[in-house]
């Protein structure tokens, strides 16, 4: 382990080159920062970093910038994760407010992160498989069709319209509706085929062949949403970023959203709040790039995740903490709906 004084030196170190995107120099940590040490402690401080891979020297007569064990040891040893300022959180409280519905949250947190990071913001959709049903809604559209809505506990909206093998009174559909509901209310997801299995037997001959046309479009409705889907805001923030692995590489994953998906996989963790950060080399799919990540859900049920993907050379303190507040609101937002 270093010693305060080397780890006053290697935060001294990441946070000039953060900001100025040049190599740092022994004489310029010396003049800059309340070190209490003199250049030439500084240089055999800056000399047992570079020793133990901390730091590296880009090219001769340079400074020296941090490896990516450098960040890590930088991020692990942060005393503070930088608070937003009251201005900015009421900004996000009364921005993330005014969504109408699931995908306008998504859409106005990805674009949001983006904003305050300055970074490619990444904003899972709550997963289906991870979601309950909240309630079933049966409208007739018609003597032989109807919509069927499906709404989640997250605020997720699926419809579909069906066409009835024949005509059903809307009297009958409204019980149909009322049945479907005391079945399904607060049912998983993943558990809903098992639940409504021997649900046609249990009603009378004549709603069989409607109530069996509903379920089967419900159910194939369930098996399509199995996917992930994200969206991602803030690409034009690359435009002046400096990535190890190159711009195409970091432009391909963000359209390849597999990629995308791994990232933010492996950033999860046992506790669903907790921050994690990947930095460089520890992203198996995407080196040369750090992601700052946390999952957003109701108390303790984690539904998805987002974050914040950029370059290595990334303001993680302030970084972490738009990650940390903007899931914070998001997930109230969605324990209020």
């Amino acid at each position: 382990m270093l010693d305060d004084r080397k780890l006053a030196v290697l935060r001294a170190i990441v946070e000039d080159y953060v900001s100025t995107n040049e190599p740092v120099g022994s004489k310029a940590l010396a003049e800059r920062h309340n070190l209490k040490v003199s250049p030439a402690t500084v240089r055999n401080d800056m000399a047992a970093l570079e020793e133990e891979g901390y730091i590296t020297q880009p090219h001769t007569s340079a400074g020296r910038v941090p490896t990516d064990k450098g960040y890590r040891l930088f991020v692990d040893r942060l005393s503070q994760v930088k608070p937003l300022s009251s201005a900015e959180r009421r900004a996000i409280e009364t921005f993330l407010a005014g969504a109408v519905d699931l995908d306008d949250v998504v859409m106005r947190t990805v674009r949001l992160l983006a904003q305050l990071t300055r970074q490619v913001a990444v904003v899972q959709y709550p997963t289906l498989t991870r979601s309950t049903v909240r309630h079933v809604e049966l409208v007739p559209l018609s003597e032989r069709r109807v919509m069927l809505v499906l709404i989640t506990n997250t605020g997720r909206v699926e419809q579909r319209v069906i066409e009835l093998p024949e005509v059903v009174e809307d009297q009958r559909i409204a019980h149909l509706r009322a049945v479907l509901n005391a079945c399904l209310d607060g049912c998983g997801l993943s558990t809903v085929p098992d639940r409504v299995a021997d649900l046609p037997e249990r009603l009378p001959v004549e709603d069989r062949p409607a109530v069996a046309t509903i379920l089967s479009v419900l159910l194939e409705t369930l098996v399509e949403r199995h996917d992930e889907k994200l969206v991602f805001a803030g690409a034009a923030n690359l435009a002046g970023a400096d990535f190890a692995t190159g711009l195409r590489d970091v432009l391909e994953a963000l359209e390849e959203q597999v990629v995308l998906m791994r990232l933010l996989g492996e950033t999860s963790t046992d506790t669903p709040s907790a921050l994690t950060v990947r930095i460089g080399s520890e992203n198996p799919y995407l080196r040369g790039t750090s992601v700052v990540a946390t999952g957003y859900g109701s108390g303790d049920n984690q539904l998805a995740r987002l974050g914040v993907l950029g370059p290595t050379r990334m303001d993680y303190p302030v970084t972490m903490g738009a990650v940390r507040a903007v899931a914070r609101y998001v997930s109230q937002i969605l324990a209020a709906s």
